[in-house]
C-alpha cells in the first residue's frame, strides 16, 4: 500500500516538472518577439455609406452633411480624399479635397464635414476614400444633380376652377414677369392640381393655360393637359411641366394669363401655375411667335374629323422675317368623340381612340408626320385615378398627363421667304353614328399650331395669311 502511494507521488512530481519545463520552453521561444503582446488589427469604420445632396444650383453650394470616421489600432496617418466638386473639412470652416489626420490622433472618432460646390450642369456620383496603411480602405458614395440657377414665380395660386356655385371653368389674371429675359435660356411652366374640400372632378377633361397676345388680344395656348379622374396630380412634385420658352416674347412685363378646365360640376380643381426661368445663354437672343391655327377653345370646339369641316381653315401662308436664323412649328393636338365606324381589328372609335397619322404639308409636300398613337397610359405616374377608366391607351393623350407638344424645325429658316402650310388629317369618313347610346355624335380634333422664329438680332413676328 505504501509503495503504491510513493509511486503516485513520484508520478505527480514528474508531471509537474514536465509542465514547468514546457512552460520555460515557451518563454524562451518568445525571445526577440512580441514579448507576449497581441498583434495589432488596424480598422476603419464609417457611420455613413452614402450621402445624396440632391439638386444643387451651379455656382452655389450645398448644405453641409456630416459623417464620422472611427479608427482603431491605427499606427499610420488617416487620409481622406475626394474628387469632382466635393469638399471635406474637419472643422466645418476650412474645406479641401483631401484631409490628413496624424497617426498620433488617428484612433478614435472624427467628425467629417462634406459639401458640394458645382461648377457645371451635370448629374454625377463620386466617392470619399478613407485610408490608413495596414487597414482596409473604406468609402462613402456621394451623389448630386447640378442644375442651372433659376428664378421662380407663382401666378395663379390655388385658383378654383369649377362649374356652378359661383365658380367658372376659366379664370384670368395679370402678373408681373421679368422685364429682361436675356440671361435666361429656358422658361418652364408647372401646373399643380389640388382637390378642393369634397374632392376633385370625377372626369378626365380638356384643360390648358393660355397667354394673351397684347397685339391682337388673342389667347395663345402655351400648354394643354388632361385632368386625372377623381384626383389631383400630387404624384408629380412640381405638377405638369411645360417648356414655354417659345413664348418668351410674350412673357415679359405685365402678362395676362388664363387657366381653363372643361369641368361640368362644382367640384373642379384648385390650380396653381408656377414659372421657372433657367439662367444661361439662350440659343438665340431674340424670339417671336405667331399663331397659325387655333381651334382649341374646348374639346368639342375642335375641327370635325370625318365630316364637313369647311368652316375650319387649316391652310395658311406664312411669311418669315428676313433675319430669321431658326424657324419651327409648335403643335398641340388631341382627339375627342366616340364616332363610328370603328377601326377594323381594334374596334376603336374616333377621335379619342382611333390611332391616326396626320401630315404637316409645306408647299404641298408632306414634310412632318404627327402620329396619334398610344402613350402608355397604364404606366402614367399619376396613377391615383380609380375608379376612372384611365389605363387604356387613347390616341395621343392620357388622362392625368400633359398633351404632347410636337415641335418641327424647318430644315431651312426660310428667312425672307413665304411658304404654304396645311394641316392634313389622315382620311376617314364618319357614318354619323356613335359606339353606344348617350355619347355625343361626331369626332373632333382640338388643335393649335404656332410658328416660332429666332435670331441674334431683334426679330419681328411672322405674318400669317389665309
Amino acid at each position: 500500500m505504501q509503495r503504491i502511494t510513493l509511486r503516485a507521488s513520484m508520478l505527480a512530481m514528474l508531471s509537474f516538472c514536465f509542465v514547468a519545463l514546457q512552460s520555460c520552453g515557451d518563454d524562451d521561444s518568445d525571445e526577440g518577439g512580441s514579448g507576449g503582446q497581441q498583434a495589432l488589427d488596424p480598422k476603419i469604420s464609417l457611420t455613413e455609406s452614402s450621402i445624396d445632396f440632391g439638386e444643387i444650383e451651379v455656382g452655389g453650394e450645398s448644405e453641409v452633411e456630416t459623417f464620422a470616421v472611427i479608427g482603431s489600432d491605427l499606427s499610420s496617418d488617416l487620409e481622406l480624399t475626394v474628387s469632382d466638386d466635393y469638399m471635406l473639412s474637419l472643422d466645418n470652416e476650412n474645406f479641401s479635397q483631401s484631409l490628413v489626420i496624424d497617426a498620433d490622433d488617428a484612433n478614435g472618432t472624427h467628425d467629417i464635414y462634406v459639401k458640394v460646390v458645382p461648377e457645371e450642369e451635370n448629374e454625377e456620383s463620386s466617392s470619399i476614400e478613407v485610408s490608413s496603411t495596414g487597414a482596409t480602405s473604406r468609402y462613402v458614395q456621394v451623389y448630386k444633380s447640378a442644375v442651372r440657377p433659376s428664378y421662380a414665380m407663382t401666378t395663379f395660386d390655388h385658383e378654383r376652377i369649377a362649374w356652378g356655385d359661383g365658380y367658372n371653368q376659366g379664370e384670368t389674371g395679370t402678373f408681373p414677369f421679368p422685364e429682361d429675359l436675356s440671361g435666361y435660356s429656358e422658361i418652364l411652366m408647372y401646373v399643380k392640381l389640388d382637390c378642393p374640400i369634397g374632392g376633385c372632378d370625377e372626369w378626365d377633361v380638356f384643360a390648358h393655360i393660355q397667354v394673351q397676345d397684347p397685339e391682337t388680344s388673342e389667347w395663345f395656348e402655351m400648354g394643354r393637359y388632361i385632368t386625372p379622374y377623381w384626383n389631383d396630380n400630387s404624384q408629380l412634385e412640381d405638377g405638369f411641366e411645360f417648356d414655354v420658352t417659345d413664348f418668351k416674347s410674350l412673357l415679359t412685363g405685365d402678362v395676362n394669363l388664363r387657366t381653363y378646365a372643361e369641368v361640368w360640376n362644382s367640384d373642379g380643381y384648385e390650380v396653381t401655375v408656377n414659372f421657372k426661368f433657367i439662367e444661361g445663354t439662350p440659343d438665340y437672343q431674340y424670339y417671336n411667335i405667331a399663331e397659325v391655327v387655333a381651334y382649341d377653345s374646348w374639346s368639342l370646339g375642335g375641327v370635325p374629323y370625318g365630316s364637313d369641316a369647311s368652316e375650319f381653315d387649316l391652310t395658311k401662308n406664312i411669311s418669315i422675317p428676313s433675319n430669321a436664323e431658326s424657324t419651327h412649328l409648335r403643335t398641340v393636338i388631341s382627339g375627342w368623340g366616340h364616332a363610328t365606324p370603328v377601326d377594323a381589328g381594334t374596334g376603336r372609335p374616333c377621335a379619342e381612340w382611333c390611332y391616326r397619322t396626320h401630315d404637316v404639308m409645306i408647299n404641298g409636300a408632306a414634310t412632318f408626320e404627327h402620329y396619334m398613337g398610344p402613350l402608355g397610359c397604364a404606366e402614367n405616374v399619376v396613377s391615383n385615378q380609380s375608379p376612372g377608366n384611365w389605363q387604356p391607351d387613347r390616341a395621343g393623350w392620357c388622362p392625368g398627363m400633359v398633351v404632347p407638344i410636337r415641335l418641327n424645325e424647318l430644315s431651312s429658316p426660310m428667312a425672307g421667304q413665304s411658304f404654304d402650310f396645311e394641316y392634313s388629317f389622315e382620311p376617314w369618313t364618319s357614318d354619323g353614328g356613335v359606339i353606344a347610346e348617350g355619347y355625343s355624335p361626331g369626332a373632333y380634333y382640338a388643335i393649335s399650331t404656332f410658328v416660332v422664329v429666332k435670331s441674334n438680332t431683334e426679330i419681328s413676328r411672322p405674318v400669317i395669311a389665309d
